[in-house]
């Protein structure tokens, strides 16, 4: 089963997350807190991140910063998770290195395909792989 890391403060947003990933066959890995996610990332390698922007202690922004500092993690997609819908905020999200954004609210039934179009895994692959 692959690894994913969703970074997400509000425990109702992740729960609904984390139904969506867990019913399309991913292994979902939890952190609260951006310091937490760093530390995830550099201990389990998962296939993509969803990064919630606003978070208590270091923000999506710096985040994900921290996370694309490491040769090792530069290269897993990272996906904003936002209510930020300002003008130049998708610009700035995109600039900290997120791959790409998606506003909240999310919708659990779609998602999946929304991320798995963002990071080219194909609807009928199997995430195991």
């Amino acid at each position: 089963m692959r690894k994913v890391l969703v970074v997400e403060d509000n425990k109702d947003n992740f729960k609904m997350t984390n139904y969506a990933l867990t019913r399309a066959g991913y292994e979902v890995l939890w952190a609260e807190r951006g310091e937490d996610g760093v530390e995830l990332v550099n201990r389990e390698r998962p296939l993509f991140i969803l990064m919630d922007i606003n978070l208590p202690g270091i923000d999506g922004i710096e985040t994900t910063k921290r996370i694309r500092e490491s040769e090792a993690n530069r290269d897993i997609p990272i996906i904003a998770i936002t209510a930020h819908a300002m003008s130049g905020d998708r610009e700035r999200i995109i600039a900290a290195g997120c791959n790409a954004y998606i506003e909240k609210p999310i919708d659990p039934i779609t998602i999946v395909e929304q991320i798995h179009k963002i990071i080219g895994l194909q609807a009928d692959e199997n995430p195991d792989r």
